[in-house]
């Protein structure tokens, strides 16, 4: 059985999306805001693939892959140069993510709840440190193609 029958809902997110990030201080002030292009696939019904484009106003781009590989259990995972954690399907509508950056002493915490149509998404991360949330980024996305 392939990864697309053992999460179902990660396959809805298959495709292209676009939308923005915001990230917050502990007490609601922007500290950043960038767009977003990402594309979900799943390849070969076996590896989960994510790659993020962000754009800032002042013209800088960063690009992100993010391989991740089924670990069974409707668990997937994921080892960066930058970041490892792991993520799986709470229910119909929601995927939840932990994650750390290398290096750096944050955990956080990624809620990704799906519309009912597939068109839309909203995500939200909160950093935490020493168990105090320090940043809070809330993602709207919508798919596009």
């Amino acid at each position: 059985m392939g990864l697309r029958a053992q999460m179902p809902l990660l396959a809805r997110h298959e495709g292209e999306w676009e939308g923005e990030y915001r990230h917050v201080g502990p007490d609601g002030d922007l500290l950043d805001r960038h767009r977003v292009r990402m594309t979900c696939e799943i390849r070969d019904d076996a590896v989960y693939h994510q790659t993020n484009r962000y754009t800032w106003d002042d013209g800088r781009t960063e690009v992100h892959e993010f391989p991740g590989a089924y670990l069974g259990g409707g668990r997937c995972g994921f080892d960066t140069e930058r970041l490892k954690g792991e993520f799986w399907e709470l229910d119909t509508s929601t995927i939840y993510l932990t994650w750390q950056f290398k290096g750096q002493d944050l955990r956080l915490f990624e809620l990704i709840v799906l519309s009912e149509d597939g068109r839309s998404r909203s995500r939200v991360w909160q950093w935490l440190r020493d168990g105090v949330c320090v940043r809070r980024t809330l993602i709207d996305e919508r798919r596009v193609g």
